[in-house]
């Protein structure tokens, strides 16, 4: 089975009214999922640092009638870079994030500052690489690797949530 966005955003314990942070939202596909679930109340801002996929976010928000999505144009890894104020979010997603980061420790200390104490980490990415299904072997960051670098920075491990066939999922918290 390959990735079930649905399903993996079912396995978060998102509630009604969380505030969330979708780092790295891409298409939106999780921002959509997550701010269909913390709806009325909650909130997600949606981050991405490629600028091109802002204006599909706020269409897909608006198409799917989902006015609690704010769409961020922010860089991620670095301290304040997603724009959003310390100890704002319940949750931070990262799905398929921690690969393409250069800076990974700053990607982490920015999640970690935009969390509340004790919010949660939401860490999705590619288990391996599957030749033209993934990313390019040296870009893989292990499901051991991507434990290490959450501990070392303070976060608890809580679970492994279900990612299907190609990808590890891990939840933390702060």
């Amino acid at each position: 089975m390959f990735l079930d966005p649905k399903e993996n955003v079912s396995s978060f314990g998102l509630r009604e009214g969380d505030i969330v942070a979708d780092f790295g939202a891409g298409s939106g596909t999780y921002a959509f999922l997550a701010a269909a679930t913390v709806a009325p109340n909650g909130k997600v801002y949606a981050v991405d640092v490629q600028r091109d996929f802002l204006p599909a976010i706020r269409d897909g928000a608006k198409e799917r009638n989902l006015k609690n999505v704010e769409v961020i144009w922010g860089d991620i890894e670095i301290p304040g870079g997603s724009k959003l104020r310390e100890k704002l979010a319940d949750f931070v997603i990262a799905a398929n994030v921690l690969f393409q980061a250069t800076d990974k420790k700053g990607l982490i200390t920015e999640m970690k500052r935009v969390l509340k104490d004790g919010g949660k980490v939401v860490v999705i990415d590619w288990s391996e690489s599957f030749g033209n299904l993934g990313p390019a072997k040296e870009h893989v960051v292990t499901e051991d690797e991507a434990r290490g670098l959450f501990e070392q920075a303070g976060f608890t491990f809580v679970k492994e949530i279900p990612a299907g066939k190609y990808h590890y999922g891990m939840l933390f918290r702060s």
